[in-house]
């Protein structure tokens, strides 16, 4: 079997053209959460605690000097990681708890009685059995 082939038959098994589309579909949710936290979230949290933004927020360990740039410690875009972090943990807990709970209500779904030809047929056979 050719290199070709062999990456054709691995590219087109289920697993992994569903795992390329999870991956996808992440990818573009992680940027609605992102942009959901620094545009909407942030903005009201930072005029709460005296209008800061916190993408901005630095510690400067050295000033520039000449062609050097300065060396700053960013702990506000850390920050701003951590919170979008946080949301898209607490999202996919809420997505999964709503599939869980539509999986169990599938389950607790009791089966439908057997049609009354079949419990008559059942009793009939227990009473041959009998005799």
């Amino acid at each position: 079997m050719s290199m070709l082939a062999e990456f054709k038959t691995f590219a087109m098994r289920g697993n992994v053209v569903d795992m390329a589309v999870g991956i996808i579909i992440g990818g573009a949710f992680g940027k609605i959460v992102s942009s959901v936290v620094a545009d909407v979230i942030m903005p009201p949290l930072g005029i709460l605690i005296g209008g800061v933004n916190f993408t901005n927020l630095s510690f400067t360990i050295r000033e520039a000097a000449g062609d050097a740039a300065a060396v700053t410690l960013n702990y506000g875009k850390f920050i701003q990681s951590v919170v979008d972090f946080i949301i898209i943990a607490f999202a996919i807990f809420m997505l999964v708890k709503v599939m869980n709970t539509l999986k169990k209500k599938e389950e607790e779904v009791p089966a439908p009685p057997p049609p009354a030809t079949e419990v008559l047929l059942a009793e009939i056979r227990d009473l041959l059995k009998q005799k």
